[in-house]
């Protein structure tokens, strides 16, 4: 089972000092991924205990690819309304190609209305640009020569696509996963409540005559109980999950060492392997 943990680029601890002393702490002890969080336009009204402060997730993982050597680079889940396509294939592909090929791209549609009105994308909208976005993805990594409103272009670099993971919950969710994706992101704190999703989606991927999904909840575990913590991960593994991002908040470094090494003994104590 593969373990990720979310690095803070949120908040008044996000600074670069911050950001590239808790990477590499994550790098070194062995986690097998990094996730950011992606907001681009907090409200104030929203703003308690990041202060509206989101150092930009894409900018956040080129920047991380810089200071670290093996762990893989994920968003949690980068809302692909947001910006433009193309926009979106370059730096996607960029981090991809600077990084040598670590790059999760976990993806979602998003949901808060300050957001998209600050972004000047309709909210009713966001399903449609989501899929015409993963969609041309797809085509941008396929192809040297793409065309988009007409005109072709070469897209260069052009690295192997990253693994796509679907945020969210839904019908809607799974059909784009099947369309476009490699696997899920729920949010979910009760393994046994994956246990029926998860067999679906196994299900809707192989008559799509698709690999097996990638499984990988955004949750939190216990880690203040060990005992607890790898029954937790245990369950999960038996729900059919891949992977687990542990998404607990810390402010020193010292508390992002302490939960990465709570993190790998939760996998070891639940006698779990960890990814060759």
């Amino acid at each position: 089972m593969r373990l990720g943990m979310l690095l803070r680029n949120s908040g008044p601890v996000a600074t670069a000092g911050f950001i590239t002393d808790c990477a590499r702490t994550l790098d070194e002890a062995g986690i097998d991924d990094l996730y950011v969080l992606d907001h681009v336009a907090i409200p104030p009204d929203d703003a308690a205990g990041s202060g509206g402060r989101y150092v930009d997730a894409l900018a956040t993982l080129a920047y991380v690819a810089g200071v670290t050597r093996c762990i893989g680079l994920g968003t949690a889940v980068l809302v692909v309304p947001y910006r433009p396509a193309l926009a979106t294939a370059k730096w996607v592909a960029a981090i991809q190609e600077l990084s040598g090929g670590r790059l999760v791209l976990g993806v979602g549609a998003g949901w808060m209305p300050a957001e998209f009105t600050a972004s000047g994308v309709p909210r009713e909208a966001r399903g449609r640009i989501t899929d015409e976005t993963l969609a041309f993805l797809h085509e941008c990594f396929a192809k040297d020569v793409v065309e988009a409103h007409g005109q072709p272009f070469i897209f260069s670099p052009r690295p192997p696509r990253p693994p796509i993971l679907v945020g969210g919950s839904g019908a809607h969710v799974v059909r784009r996963i099947v369309a476009h994706g490699d696997g899920w992101i729920p949010t979910v704190d009760d393994p046994a409540a994956l246990a029926e999703p998860v067999a679906a989606l196994a299900a809707a991927m192989a008559a799509a005559s698709r690999p097996a999904p990638q499984v990988v909840p955004l949750t939190r575990l216990p880690l203040d109980d060990a005992t607890a913590a790898a029954a937790r991960l245990s369950a999960y593994a038996d729900a059919g999950c891949t992977g687990l991002i542990h998404a607990a908040r810390y402010e020193t470094v010292e508390d992002c060492r302490e939960q990465a090494a709570g993190l790998l003994a939760a996998r070891r104590a639940a006698g779990l392997a960890a990814p060759a």
